[in-house]
């Protein structure tokens, strides 16, 4: 065993358990029977040279190592249980691996080591440290940190660890407000530390990872001044571990409360009783128990020593102390103990392949090759006494297993660590991350759960708008547009309502939209409805009235037949605004324009009829007039008819080629939905409203041409000015018809219609009641003969 420059009492504590282990397993009959382990131990001071010296001393067996020649006549070497650091690891693997030796480190992460075809020999207990990336990322992934700032050191490692990192965010969204990487011996210059220690006070981010190996942790102590505490929570890498070995530092302060990521701590039966039994007086021949002893109790065997008192001999280790250093809290020393364990049941595998006599532990000896064991090795699995199963994977790593820890540094020097969770790959993806939500996660700088974000979370009814020049997790929140809406925090983008919804107006859900169509609940629609029924029922008693008077000269001058029928057909011009009131249906769809249209023709035709039949009338009783033949109502009737019938034949092509559907239109009111009829062809409903125009023209015209006629016996002059209001009503409303939407188009047709209708009524046959009841002695035949 060699002495290096510094003593640790926990470094020397690893040796104790080696010690402990193997003969633990020399005494179970289970075990290797009638095989003894035996080992050499050498420290490597943490030195890749003294490593490498040493490990060429114990392949020789000699004092002065000698190349491929071994001393240990009846002895065989099995393995190197071995080192702490990966720099000695490392020394010892590329001698090892020469040989074919197995090694097992029982601490050392460096991902190198993962490389099967160069170290194709090599094992350890702990993962590498890549896996503390893994572990570091689903904690900020469970409490939704999303802007944290990195330090890392500038070395292979921690330049592996930057990059996994900042891979890790990116996919996660996470993003870093700043990245130190530290170099060895930069903090010498005063320029850097100014400027690292301006980045960090000055940084938004809550949350720092700490990503560093020990001896950038004493750089570190440099950067953050004297009785200056900067709040921050801090996660840190297992390197933290070895930190409590350094003297108290004032960083410590900063550092205090840190969650840092450890080995899984485990059990060692029976060490603790084994360490009790220890005392400097059955261990004389080792100096460094002496000095552990003499660190720990205060007292010394050595009669020249002055520096201590002299032991009685009743002397024992203190708890407090033991408690202090973490003698029994086996972490790294829990790497040992299954090193050890590990290295037998794989010779114990070996062992039992080789048991073909009696004399199996001779044949062992005579037939073992140290290279056999690495067969063996990848497929070794067992449990230890406390039921953890050990297992290594391919690529010669155990499951990551870590424990996360609460760091709280006292100032005289020591860490007080509490477990609050733990992350475990060999469990499922969903419950790697075990989180005692119970302990006392933020303190002591914190009361309570410490958001780290650089903009504040958008709220529903918000998205997230990229800022030109900064990291993806700063943003401004942008309310989401009409007919979107975002229900999560944090949205990325709105999400479009259906056609059927529209966005509320806190933009966080969507809602149905309102229906518009022209109601009969609705005000204008019972408006339009009563008005339609008034009318009809007036057109129904002026019809009766004329009936009752048909044989009174006013009746009979003007028509008596085709004043009843229009009459009829106005009465239904009335009636068929009905059909436009109400929710749209296929049947009222196909109907409406198609009855509308052909009611107007018969009353225009009707119309123009009464007036070719006045012109007529006066003209066939100038001399030699050959109109005199088409006196009578004949000629009227077929004038009724074949204006109906092309108005008929014009909407049958309509409904046999494209006819009207009702439709729901979501795109022309962010509000609404309209439900209304599609006319199915535009073109045959302005050939239906063009061709009533031209009939309605037509009579106006005639009816001009006919004013001068005798007032009692000519009904012209009140045509003229019905079939005025009936062109201007028509004529304004087809801007006003294209101009409208949902409700209001229907309006403007129906107001069209009745209007158009209640003038034809007003003009033609108000005048006649006028006269039947209130002037009945101009209703005689002398009257209209006289005039």
């Amino acid at each position: 065993l060699s002495y290096c420059n510094r003593f640790s009492f926990r470094q020397y504590r690893h040796l104790l358990v080696l010690i402990y282990t193997i003969g633990e397993i020399n005494k179970d009959p289970e075990i290797l029977p009638n095989v003894t382990l035996g080992y050499r131990i050498y420290d490597s001071c943490g030195s890749g040279i003294i490593s490498f010296a040493s490990a060429f001393g114990i392949l020789s067996g000699t004092e002065q190592p000698i190349p491929n020649y071994s001393c240990w006549n009846n002895r065989k070497v099995v393995g190197f249980i071995g080192d702490l650091s990966s720099v000695s690891s490392l020394s010892i693997a590329r001698l090892a691996g020469i040989y074919r030796y197995p090694q097992i480190s029982y601490s050392s992460a460096d991902p190198i080591f993962n490389n099967r075809l160069e170290f194709p020999f090599f094992y350890r207990m702990g993962p590498n440290v890549l896996s503390e990336i893994d572990a570091i990322m689903s904690l900020i992934r469970h409490f939704g940190w999303k802007w944290v700032g990195l330090i890392v050191s500038n070395d292979d490692t921690g330049n592996r660890a930057r990059e996994r990192l900042e891979k890790a965010m990116s996919k996660d969204g996470v993003c870093l407000d700043f990245l130190i990487r530290l170099k060895d011996r930069v903090l010498s210059h005063l320029t850097n530390i100014g400027k690292i220690r301006e980045t960090i006070y000055r940084s938004t981010a809550k949350v720092i990872i700490l990503f560093l190996g020990l001896q950038y942790i004493i750089h570190i102590n440099d950067i953050f001044e004297p009785n200056t505490i900067h709040k921050k929570i801090w996660i840190a890498s297992s390197s933290v571990s070895h930190i409590d070995e350094l003297q108290y530092l004032h960083v410590f302060e900063t550092f205090n409360g840190t969650l840092a990521l450890s080995f899984q701590q485990g059990e060692i039966p029976g060490f603790k009783q084994f360490l009790y039994s220890l005392n400097p007086y059955t261990n004389q021949h080792d100096h460094l128990f002496t000095e552990m002893w003499e660190m720990l109790v205060h007292c010394t065997i050595s009669e020249t020593d002055i520096s201590f008192p002299q032991c009685t001999g009743n002397e024992t280790f203190d708890d407090t102390v033991l408690e202090s250093y973490g003698t029994f809290n086996y972490r790294i020393a829990y790497g040992v103990y299954t090193a050890v364990y590990t290295m037998a049941h794989t010779l114990h595998e070996l062992y039992g392949t080789m048991t073909h006599s009696p004399k199996s532990a001779e044949s062992l000896h005579m037939y073992f090759k140290q290279w056999q064991l690495n067969a063996l090795m990848p497929h070794v699995k067992f449990r230890t006494s406390s039921g953890d199963e050990i297992s290594f994977k391919d690529n010669g790593d155990p499951p990551a297993r870590y424990d996360i820890l609460k760091c709280y540094f006292l100032k005289i020097g020591n860490i007080k660590r509490i477990k609050v969770g733990s992350f475990d790959t060999s469990r499922s993806e969903v419950n790697q991350l075990f989180i005692n939500n119970s302990a006392n996660l933020w303190g002591p700088y914190f009361s309570e759960f410490v958001h780290s974000r650089c903009s504040e979370p958008c709220k529903p009814g918000f998205r997230k708008a990229k800022i030109e020049g900064k990291p993806s997790c700063c943003y401004t929140c942008v309310l989401c547009a009409d007919g979107e809406m975002s229900n999560v925090t944090d949205a990325q983008s709105c999400t479009k309502c259906s056609k059927y919804e529209k966005s509320n107006s806190k933009r966080n859900s969507c809602i149905p939209r309102n229906i518009n169509y022209l109601s009969y609940e609705d005000q204008l629609g019972s408006t339009f409805s009563s008005i339609s029924v008034t009318f009809s029922v007036t057109c129904a008693v002026i019809l009766g009235i004329f009936i009752k008077y048909r044989e009174t000269p006013i009746v009979r001058a003007n028509n008596r037949y085709l004043s009843c029928l229009l009459l009829i057909s106005l009465m239904l011009c009335f009636l068929c605004t009905l059909l436009f009131i109400g929710r749209p249906t296929q049947i009222c769809c196909l109907l409406r324009q198609v009855t509308f249209g052909i009611v107007f023709t018969i009353s225009v035709s009707s119309v123009l009829a009464k007036t070719l039949t006045v012109i007529i009338a006066f003209n066939a009783t100038k001399p030699g007039s050959k109109l005199k033949k088409y006196v009578g109502t004949q000629l009227a009737i077929i004038l009724v008819i074949v204006c109906s019938l092309v108005e008929i034949v014009i909407s049958a092509v309509w409904l046999a080629s494209n006819p009207p559907f009702p439709e729901a239109d979501t795109l022309s009111d962010p509000e609404n939905i309209i439900l209304l009829c599609n006319e199915g062809s535009g073109f045959f409903f302005y050939c239906i409203i063009g061709y009533i125009g031209t009939l309605a023209l037509l009579s106006f015209i005639a009816a001009f041409l006919a004013k001068d006629f005798p007032d009692r016996f000519n009904e012209a002059k009140n045509i003229t000015f019905s079939m005025l209001g009936f062109c201007s009503v028509w004529g304004a409303f087809v801007p006003a018809y294209l101009s409208s939407k949902g409700s209001r188009m229907v309006a403007v047709e129906i107001f069209a219609i009745l209007s158009s209708s209640a003038g034809l009524l007003g003009c033609i046959f108000i005048p006649k009641c006028y006269i039947i009841f209130l002037r009945p002695e101009l209703n005689t035949k002398d009257t209209f003969v006289r005039k």
